[in-house]
């Protein structure tokens, strides 16, 4: 048997994988009743390896939101705005939370860690921006607002 096509399609989709370092969100409500803050982000990590976003890139969602996520090379530059905040050991699993107990300096992970997230639509970018600098994320419009 050729084993030659199979491991190549093999070492493609590792070496397509090896260079997702970002995660691109579409998220929209499954009920009217539920509000969405975002619909459409990206997010990456800074200062931790490029595979580190593979757990919250995955697309298990238990929230009343439909969420798709996809692991891309890197996020489009054509964002409204992003927030830049600490990473956490809990925002490997939710890169939403990007919040850092003061004084405490989270286990394993090194001083430089960061998480950025673009934002591109979003129906209240207000409260993105509000929720951002609640945890302690730097907010940046790209573009007049």
């Amino acid at each position: 048997m050729n084993l030659r096509l199979p491991m190549f399609l093999i070492s493609c989709f590792t070496f397509s994988n090896a260079l997702a370092a970002a995660c691109d969100v579409y998220t929209h409500s499954q009920s009217d009743q539920v509000p969405v803050v975002e619909q459409h982000t990206c997010y990456t990590y800074e200062g931790v390896p490029s595979d580190a976003i593979d757990w919250s890139c995955s697309n298990e969602n238990k929230d009343m939101t439909n969420t798709k996520k996809t692991k891309i090379a890197q996020c489009a530059g054509d964002y409204t705005a992003s927030c830049k905040a600490t990473l956490t050991q809990e925002a490997l699993a939710n890169p939403h939370a990007t919040a850092k107990v003061p004084g405490h300096a989270g286990a394993m992970l090194p001083s430089n860690a960061g998480v950025v997230t673009y934002h591109y639509a979003a129906q209240d970018l207000k409260q993105a921006k509000i929720d951002c600098e609640k945890d302690g994320g730097q907010w940046t419009w790209q573009s007049a607002q």
